[in-house]
């Protein structure tokens, strides 16, 4: 489902009442000056559960040559996943979730390596849903070492939705599945009900991290 943009203002309140209703907004390139409403009639979701833990990356985690950040560099998350030929970020998106963040219901997982931003996610967080919007990566496996991350804080955290929106062949070998409007609507239902601390978790405490993703695989 597509439409343009409505001649009200969007709000970061707003953007939450959207979420909360199964909506999110894109825009056609970085340059666009609209934005309009999705709503997935198949809808892609990551299952807690199920993430798929492979051994190369299960290896890569215990190796542990990389540093594990939480909201430290949000904005450069954004930028970093706006950085590419074709993206649905553009600057109004951009200003909506900095705000948004602000507000301490958008929040980045970054990956640090020798003191570069080498891959990271952001994404929405609203009682026990969270909305993936972005991820990137600069080095091997830097996102995945962020998904792997997210996943961890999220069951420790009492989440029961991750919200991907879409799939691809990279969120598949990690686990994630497609699944029906309908059916979404009542995943999203019954995690907005329930309350999520997305910092239950220390990120800095590999075994702890570790601990909770063995149960995932």
């Amino acid at each position: 489902m597509k439409d343009t943009e409505p001649e009200f203002e969007i709000t970061p309140e707003l953007l939450l009442r959207a979420y909360a209703a199964g909506v999110f907004p894109m825009a056609d390139g970085a340059d666009a000056d609209e934005i309009f409403w999705v709503e997935p009639r198949r809808r892609g979701i990551l299952p807690l559960e199920d993430f798929h833990l492979s051994r190369s990356l299960r290896k890569r985690l215990r190796r542990n040559d990389f540093v594990i950040g939480l909201d430290t560099d949000f904005a450069g998350v954004v930028a970093a996943c706006a950085d590419r030929n074709e993206t649905w970020i553009n600057g109004q998106i951009a200003n909506l979730y900095a705000q948004l963040h602000e507000m301490g219901h958008a929040h980045s997982v970054e990956v640090w390596q020798e003191g570069a931003l080498i891959g990271g996610l952001y994404g929405v967080s609203i009682g026990g849903a969270f909305f993936g919007e972005s991820m990137f990566t600069r080095r091997r496996d830097g996102s995945k070492i962020a998904l792997a991350h997210l996943v961890a804080r999220l069951r420790a955290g009492g989440y029961t939705l991750l919200d991907t929106q879409f799939t691809t062949d990279h969120l598949q070998s990690l686990g994630a599945v497609t699944v029906t409007r309908q059916c979404y609507r009542a995943l999203l239902e019954d995690a907005l009900a329930r309350p999520g601390d997305f910092f239950a978790l220390d990120h800095q405490d590999t075994g702890a991290v570790m601990q909770v993703l063995s149960h995932t695989s």
